[in-house]
């Protein structure tokens, strides 16, 4: 004679979870963008990242180069595979497309006039 055993169904907890703001928490979103003709897969910026960033910011006002170190820390912390680009391999990117993808990596975390697009 044998007896089932009934295991409830882990699934149906997470999806509980998931329809509540603490499904939110270490959630990433993710939106590709094209510069220079090559898609790019951005997330947004955590809480964390953001104040990081801003605090950086008020120490780059009047420094061109800690402004070009603070967005190479944006695009590392956001674009796909950015976190593996030497500073050497930064240096022999065109400045514009830089600052465009450090753009769209601000606007899609909340920042600028077309926020979280």
């Amino acid at each position: 004679m044998t007896s089932k055993i009934l295991i409830p169904k882990i699934l149906k907890a997470n999806k509980m979870a998931e329809n509540t703001l603490r499904g939110l928490v270490n959630k990433k979103s993710y939106k590709a963008v094209t510069i220079n003709n090559e898609s790019i897969k951005i997330s947004k910026l955590s809480v964390a990242q953001v104040l990081e960033i801003q605090e950086a910011a008020t120490n780059t006002v009047t420094d061109s180069l800690a402004g070009l170190a603070l967005l190479k820390r944006v695009i590392r912390m956001s674009a796909e595979g950015g976190s593996d680009i030497t500073d050497e391999e930064f240096s022999s990117m065109p400045m514009d497309d830089l600052s465009k993808l450090s753009n769209e990596i601000m606007k899609f975390s909340g920042f600028g006039g077309e926020a979280g697009k």
